[in-house]
């Protein structure tokens, strides 16, 4: 198991109201004081933050703070998932890219995480060849040196910017792929990984059978989490990165079920 540290960074104001969306769709209340304090802002910065949430549907206001709209099983934002954990997803995203070997075949799923391994990529040489259902995955590698880039067929989800349906289950059956990194919406020690979504968790299945090994990459705040549409048992997955501690309960079970678990602490990961 590996370790290193973490330090989050400021945020500009449209990263902040993604942030504080996806604090609301975690703990479906919150506080104008303690956001105001947490993001180094005044309360009225945090209620005018609140409303804009508001007018999108993300939160109700209640006296003193807001109260998330929905239920359980909704979905942020991708752009409050992309905010949130954002310093841990790009040492997450670097421990993954580590894991990958010249010239591999690689699936890289679509979401916020795995948009950053996709990053983590750019400049390391590795010439692989990617498999992706993620627009904004293929964009982001469109231009790197001996790398060639696949695209599933399929429906374009809005907002995810990630190609579903049978399309794009169908285009897995024509590849023998060497690695799938997986982004996932939750992680549990018992019923392993599940989605949100259906059929983007169909076509996260699809990618699996495709694979011989599959990274999960999760960010802390994931882990223990099941979500509407069971994706993968424990079993199937070969390694978990994420920045949660290795005492975390999820953690402990996933290594007790074999999973390689890496473990990333931001503060002491080598700079890039």
């Amino acid at each position: 198991m590996f370790y290193a540290d973490r330090m989050a960074p400021g945020l500009s104001a449209h990263a902040r109201r993604a942030a504080i969306a996806a604090r609301i769709h975690t703990d479906r209340e919150v506080d104008f004081t303690s956001l105001a304090d947490e993001f180094g802002v005044s309360a009225m910065t945090i209620r005018r933050d609140i409303e804009r949430l508001e007018d999108q549907g993300i939160a109700r206001r209640v006296l003193g703070g807001a109260i998330a709209f929905g239920g359980k099983a909704t979905e942020p934002s991708f752009a409050a998932r992309a905010a949130e954990s954002a310093d841990e997803k790009l040492h997450i995203a670097r421990a993954v890219a580590d894991l990958l070997t010249p010239q591999e075949t690689v699936i890289l799923d679509s979401g916020s995480t795995v948009l950053a391994v996709a990053r983590a990529i750019r400049g390391r040489g590795l010439g692989l060849t990617i498999i992706t259902p993620s627009l904004l995955v293929a964009v982001e590698l469109a231009d790197e040196p001996d790398t060639t880039i696949l695209l599933t067929g399929g429906k374009v989800r809005p907002g995810e910017l990630s190609l579903i349906g049978a399309e794009a289950e169908d285009f897995y059956l024509r590849y023998n792929c060497d690695t799938y990194v997986m982004g996932i919406a939750g992680v549990d020690g018992k019923r392993g990984a599940s989605e949100y979504h259906r059929e983007e968790g169909n076509v996260k299945q699809a990618a699996m059978r495709s694979a011989d090994r599959i990274i999960v990459a999760a960010d802390a705040t994931k882990l223990g989490r099941v979500q509407l549409t069971n994706v993968a048992p424990v079993s199937s997955i070969s390694v978990l990165v994420t920045d949660s501690t290795p005492n975390n309960p999820t953690v402990k079970a996933l290594e007790a079920a074999g999973v390689q678990v890496v473990c990333v602490n931001a503060r002491s990961a080598p700079a890039r």
